[in-house]
């Protein structure tokens, strides 16, 4: 049935790319979609930001690792394509809603009835501690990807314990979920949540056509800008979901989604993508590996330190990301 239209998005000529970009925006925004219709069912929080959002915002790069991997790719283009989207979802796209709202958790907007405000606290306290998890998570995947690497290269080993780390970490949040809605009194199980779930499947499967053909036009261009940088702005791409993510999430006051949705986020590329690339070749890395990966770990120190202490990033913290990620375009693009 799709055959017909992928055929005639190839014969559009130079258009090509573009209407293969334009599907591959449309499908994650297709996902984003349906993931808010279910966020009103259950999935609410740093429970929807850390288990179900990452698979939406980042199916892109997991589905760049496999095509990669499947077609015997570059393994530092997959590496590239990691550090580029998480280090710019926890510099520029945290940095940025911080230093335009300045958002403060809803819970300190309680200021009516004294069971209304202990509720709005209570809900405060445990979505900070959700979220010092994941941000611990984060530090953690990351200094062991930095372990591994240290030798040169990821090898099938490596992509086995990547895999499992993710892994055990997604089963630790499906039990956690199970149990907030024993507590609650309530089900994830919605009539229609398999009508969600086949439109999901859906937008991963347009993302999946987009990418596999934008992979393979990389491959032919005659661009040496876009054959040279494929790690870079497959990156950029896979980002701007998120971005729009972090924006809407930023407009609504709800930090805690924003928060999660980018950590979140960041545990598809490191460690499952990066995983997944070893278990099919062993995976060289990029020259600026070491400086990607200081980077990535100095700022989720800084997220955890303002988090644990404020509840929230200032301002000036979030314009000092920002700054952060143009020394990281500097150090592994432009120098």
């Amino acid at each position: 049935m799709l055959n017909p239209f992928i055929h005639w998005l190839e014969t559009a000529g130079a258009w090509s790319p573009w209407l293969f970009l334009g599907l591959f925006l449309a499908a994650s925004f297709l996902m984003i979609w349906r993931l808010e219709a279910m966020s009103a069912r259950g999935f609410e929080g740093t429970v929807l930001g850390t288990l179900v959002m990452p698979y939406c915002s980042g199916m892109g790069n997991l589905i760049f690792a496999c095509i990669l991997g499947r077609t015997g790719g570059s393994g530092a283009e997959v590496m590239t394509n990691s550090l580029v989207n998480n280090v710019t979802n926890l510099t520029l796209i945290l940095g940025l809603p911080a230093v335009i709202w300045s958002v403060k958790n809803r819970a300190a907007k309680n200021a009516g009835g004294g069971k209304k405000k202990a509720k709005g606290g209570n809900e405060q306290a445990l979505n900070r501690l959700s979220l010092l998890l994941t941000l611990t998570a984060v530090l953690f995947f990351t200094g062991a990807v930095w372990a591994m690497g240290r030798k040169g290269h990821l090898d099938f080993n490596d992509g086995l314990v990547l895999v499992g780390l993710f892994l055990f970490w997604q089963c630790f949040h499906v039990f956690e979920v199970l149990k907030q809605n024993v507590r609650q009194g309530t089900s994830v199980f919605h009539w229609m949540l398999p009508v969600d779930l086949a439109l999901l499947a859906a937008g991963a499967y347009a993302i999946y056509l987009s990418t596999d053909w934008l992979v393979d036009w990389t491959q032919h261009t005659h661009s040496a800008f876009i054959k040279t940088h494929v790690g870079w702005l497959s990156g950029w791409l896979m980002v701007l979901p998120n971005a729009v993510l972090a924006g809407y999430y930023g407009w609504r006051r709800q930090p805690e989604v924003v928060y999660t949705s980018q950590i979140g986020d960041a545990h598809i590329s490191i460690p499952l993508c990066l995983g997944l690339y070893a278990l099919y070749h062993p995976m060289t890395l990029p020259a600026f590996f070491q400086t990607g990966m200081f980077l990535l770990l100095g700022a989720t120190a800084v997220h955890f330190f303002f988090v644990a202490l404020l509840g929230r990033l200032p301002r000036l913290a979030g314009l000092a990301l920002v700054g952060t990620y143009g020394y990281f375009l500097w150090q592994g693009l432009l120098r």
